[in-house]
């Protein structure tokens, strides 16, 4: 009896868990523009990490962007995206940490420590970018100019948050209050310099938004704790790496997406698409996962295990995943939309 209740319980949290995870995705994608609930399939996304892959499959997914290698819009595949080399970028930049961090700790080389300061910070930004570089599946953004914004945006990023902090009192940054100020100056410098790429090199795509979002955001987030870990010492770095999985790259990536979502398409972004609502949600969003994120929030249960950061990183994925849903919906739309209209110039 014991046994058929613990079951029962057990049953009862599972389907609990269930609904709240709908719920959350179903009201997600509301603010995308389509009523239904989205399925998150982790294993099926990444199953493409453990299968083998050689350096033509690597190549052929470097080589795109260029005038001759951007696939018509027919050609683009609008099937459910499985990313596979970001895990091969962070593995090798991995073992470049750890050889380093021997170099210093066998050698007690300090010439290592720039190096391991640099790798260690860029190691979980920069293969989350190229894991949105890989799911941009119009392939019409060429590495050379990924790592243009990658570098420059994450500088002038850098360079707008600090314009914004003279000119706005942000506080500590742990209380509520400025905590909520210090998310609205960085989110909203990352977001200016996002609105720029995108009208520079005049992107439509959701999934556009999203990668050029997510390079500014790591190149945000790689001087930043290159910077943190300069002034107070490697443990930084390694709290820091770790949490960059669901930070600045994320949060930047939801940014731009929300941005091709007000605008309209073939048009630049304007004062007007910021206060759209498609926009200002996940703008919001992106806000206040920030905020709360640097908030020392007075309650003993969030420190254990980091539960605090682990549950926003898992909010801040859950945009992701509706993001890139609705980013495969609009391909699929807009193929559709091309054989409708080639059927009726034919008839």
């Amino acid at each position: 009896m014991a046994d058929k209740a613990k079951s029962k319980a057990t049953k009862r949290h599972f389907n609990y868990q269930h609904h709240l995870l709908d719920d959350a995705t179903k009201e997600m994608n509301e603010w995308t523009g389509e009523n239904k609930v989205v399925e998150i399939h982790l294993l099926s996304m990444f199953s493409s990490v453990f299968k083998p892959h050689n350096l033509d499959d690597a190549e052929a997914l470097f080589i795109v962007g260029t005038k001759e290698t951007t696939p018509s819009l027919e050609a683009v595949s609008a099937a459910p995206v499985k990313p596979w080399l970001f895990s091969r970028v962070f593995a090798l930049l991995g073992s470049s940490f750890v050889l380093l961090a021997l170099l210093f700790l066998v050698f007690r080389s300090n010439n290592a420590v720039p190096g391991m300061i640099f790798i260690g910070s860029l190691a979980v930004p920069f293969s989350l970018l190229i894991m949105f570089f890989e799911i941009n599946v119009f392939r019409n953004i060429s590495v050379y100019q990924l790592m243009t914004v990658f570098l420059v945006g994450g500088i002038l990023s850098l360079i707008a948050t600090m314009i914004l902090y003279s000119l706005i009192p942000s506080g500590n940054g742990t209380s509520w209050e400025s905590a909520l100020v210090v998310g609205f100056i960085e989110e909203t410098a990352k977001m200016l310099v996002i609105a720029y790429f995108i009208n520079r090199f005049r992107l439509n795509y959701i999934f556009n938004g999203l990668l050029i979002g997510a390079a500014i955001g790591a190149g945000f987030a790689v001087f930043e704790t290159a910077g943190y870990t300069g002034q107070y010492g490697l443990v930084t770095l390694l709290m820091r790496s770790w949490q960059a999985i669901g930070t600045h790259t994320i949060w930047s990536a939801i940014m731009g997406a929300a941005i091709i979502l007000a605008k309209e398409r073939h048009e630049p972004v304007t004062g007007s698409n910021m206060v759209a609502p498609k926009f200002l949600r996940f703008y919001l969003l992106a806000i206040g996962l920030h905020a709360i994120w640097d908030w020392n929030a007075p309650f003993a249960l969030l420190d254990i295990l980091y539960l605090q950061q682990w549950v926003l990183i898992s909010i801040g994925w859950l945009a992701i995943f509706v993001l890139t849903n609705a980013g495969l919906r609009e391909a699929r739309t807009l193929q559709g939309q091309r054989i409708l209209k080639h059927s009726q110039i034919g008839g």
